[in-house]
């Protein structure tokens, strides 16, 4: 999995769980070519175009238009995005991955054109959302985790293999067989990360995860999150959440009302909320 996280950060996520060291997992080897561990963080530190590009954007949903002439430049490593519910927030993030499209302008992530490459976006770009139920299509932990690898191109019994031994790296061979609604919500985050990760994006986004999950599993979530090579992008409205960002854009109906320092930033948006706009 790239930009596997140290073991004492993993193991604080959900009560229980220690990571072994990756030689000691499952058969102690992973298959040339499709290493989910040291090999796909290399790659990830490596995307010669680590760069995230809206040029003059606008989008349109139900007749309403939700982000209005947006051109942006993203390289940082660590960015946040905030605002009021219905200012653009996950649209403007669902342009990235592909799931939205552009009614005027152009998006480009790390190279691939999200209008031409649109069947390349979902393993440029991980996502986690809101509510993992929405997220997680498969009935046990090992099918879930074994889907993400058949999209790199494993055949079904590489792919359940490699399920394995993600899973064993995060302690977790025991879920293996586990019906997922036997999962905590916290777990189920988890298991989403674990599953997105193993397709070794370059960019990791999430769409206000932390907002069914109590304080000390977000706590541990934000530290997992902060060990990871990809490049983050994380809506929230915790606003504490976003302490060592380099970054936080806050939107305002479709357009960008402040960019810049997250102190900055998040400062002024708290006065707008206090002073009621």
């Amino acid at each position: 999995m790239r930009g596997s996280p140290p073991n004492h950060v993993i193991s604080g996520l959900v009560p229980g769980i220690h990571v072994r060291d990756e030689s000691a997992a499952v058969d102690g080897r992973d298959k040339p070519g499709h290493d989910s561990g040291r090999d796909g963080a290399k790659a990830a530190a490596m995307d010669t175009n680590p760069t995230i590009r809206l040029d003059n954007v606008t989008l349109r949903r139900g007749g309403r238009e939700v982000l209005s002439a947006l051109s942006l430049t993203l390289t940082e490593r660590r960015i946040g995005l905030i605002g009021d519910n219905g200012s653009g927030k996950s649209s403007l993030v669902r342009l990235m991955n592909g799931l939205l499209s552009a009614d005027v302008g152009s998006v480009t992530v790390h190279g691939l054109d999200a209008a031409k490459d649109s069947s390349e976006l979902p393993r440029k770009v991980g996502f986690i959302f809101q509510n993992p139920d929405h997220q997680i299509i498969f009935p046990t932990v090992i099918e879930e985790v074994a889907f993400s690898l058949e999209q790199t191109g494993l055949s079904r019994r590489e792919a359940a293999s490699e399920a394995k031994l993600a899973l064993a790296r995060f302690e977790r061979a025991h879920w293996a067989d586990r019906p997922v609604h036997a999962l905590s919500e916290g777990e189920k985050q988890l298991l989403c990360i674990i599953a997105v990760l193993v397709m070794q994006p370059a960019v990791l986004v999430l769409d206000e995860p932390f907002s069914a999950l109590d304080l000390p599993t977000r706590r541990r979530l934000e530290a997992l999150i902060a060990t990871l090579d990809q490049q983050v992008i994380l809506i929230a409205h915790e606003l504490d959440a976003f302490g060592g960002y380099d970054r936080v854009l806050w939107l305002e109906a479709g357009r960008v009302r402040m960019d810049g320092a997250p102190g900055e930033v998040i400062a002024a948006y708290r006065r707008a909320v206090e002073e009621g706009g």
